[in-house]
């Protein structure tokens, strides 16, 4: 199943209402557990004529996995609680594969005179080498480069994005890889746009390697910190020589501009937000928006850039799909009248560490001056 992310609750919200929306949540995992978790386990058991006994036993293990994780054990800090979170989302991100490959072998099956235990051998082995491959595409995050121009700055620029870290479910040595690989690039700035941290109680000193950069961070909340101790997360991070931008801005230089406004559901935050900011009509203005959202207050605000996250472009194939049916821009650069935004998918991830037909990534901006 996709890393779905599910919206914090209003808290004006009815009762009733928000019932109404977890009993429907609830129904809805229930129902996906059927092709996702309970018809694979079945039907490869069977194939591989294992008895009735360790087919339950594999079925109530696997196929309960989440609920436990997520349920029971979602704000246990043992370790072995840890590490059976992560085990199950693994397996979460694994079912994708293991359900398509099952289905295109029940094809063959059915047509040809395979033996279902070699058919339930080679669906094993193509999850198992999906997994693989999977976790190498969200461990090792890609550098993406990207070049541009503009005739508002006066000489080159450089500044890195990273997005949906989502330290926490992610370790600090992951973060800490991060920040190696941004030294490399020697960055002007650094942004980052929201989900840094999706966990309550993620120290200052789990985030020290942010210390490592000599060049100034920007920061603007994504949707997870507010789920979490946002007000701790924000002093931490200010704790740490972060500039923390909501629904504020600061000159990295006399021609370069950087704005932040917090993450709202609200489709029209960033034009509300963008009224009541300062903007510099001849420096080059970068906004960082966690949702990709808001390209027509930008182009009609006179912003040259926002850069984005959120969507994880679906993070595992084929979620993809049904991230597209929620937001329009998903991954990449779009770009209206003389606005653009850039949506990454994202260097972390979030529930399972693995990624099918995504990658993670670092994003490098190079600004030239336009002639």
């Amino acid at each position: 199943m996709a890393a779905t992310e599910i919206p914090a609750e209003s808290e004006n919200k009815p009762k009733s209402s928000n019932q109404r929306q977890w009993s429907a949540f609830l129904l809805i995992a229930l129902v996906l557990h059927i092709p996702f978790f309970f018809y694979p386990i079945l039907r490869l058991g069977t194939w591989l004529d294992l008895n009735g006994l360790l087919i339950s036993v594999i079925f109530l293990v696997l196929g309960s996995s989440q609920i436990i994780s997520r349920i029971y054990l979602r704000h246990r800090r043992d370790d072995w609680a840890v590490f059976y979170r992560k085990a199950a989302d693994f397996w979460m991100g694994l079912t994708p594969v293991l359900l398509m490959s099952l289905l295109i072998f029940e094809f063959i099956v059915a047509s040809t005179d395979i033996l279902t235990s070699t058919a339930a051998y080679c669906v094993i082995g193509i999850t198992i080498l999906g997994g693989v491959v999977g976790l190498a595409s969200a461990m090792f995050p890609m550098v993406k480069r990207l070049s541009l121009s503009s005739n508002k700055i006066n000489q080159p620029l450089r500044f890195v994005q990273i997005t949906d870290v989502h330290i926490g479910s992610r370790s600090p040595k992951f973060l800490e890889k991060i920040i190696s690989a941004i030294i490399k690039l020697d960055p002007d700035f650094l942004c980052i746009t929201g989900d840094f941290i999706d966990q309550t109680g993620v120290q200052e000193s789990d985030l020290i390697s942010l210390k490592r950069l000599s060049c100034p961070i920007y920061f603007c909340l994504g949707n997870h910190e507010k789920y979490e101790d946002l007000e701790d997360i924000i002093q931490r991070l200010k704790n740490l020589g972060v500039h923390v931008l909501q629904s504020d801005t600061l000159m990295f230089r006399e021609d370069v501009q950087v704005l932040g406004i917090d993450d709202m559901e609200d489709p029209l935050q960033v034009e509300k937000e963008l009224r009541n900011i300062n903007l510099e009509e001849d420096a080059l203005k970068v906004l960082l928006y966690h949702r990709p959202r808001g390209l027509e207050a930008a182009r009609d605000a006179g912003v040259d850039l926002i850069v984005s996250g959120h969507t994880h472009n679906g993070q595992i194939f084929p979620f993809n799909y049904a991230v597209s049916r929620v937001f329009n821009r998903t991954e990449g650069m779009y770009q209206l009248g003389n606005a653009r935004q850039y949506v990454s998918q994202g260097t972390g991830t979030w529930g399972p560490v693995i990624r099918m037909g995504t990658r993670s990534e670092i994003t490098l901006f190079e600004y030239s001056p336009e002639c």
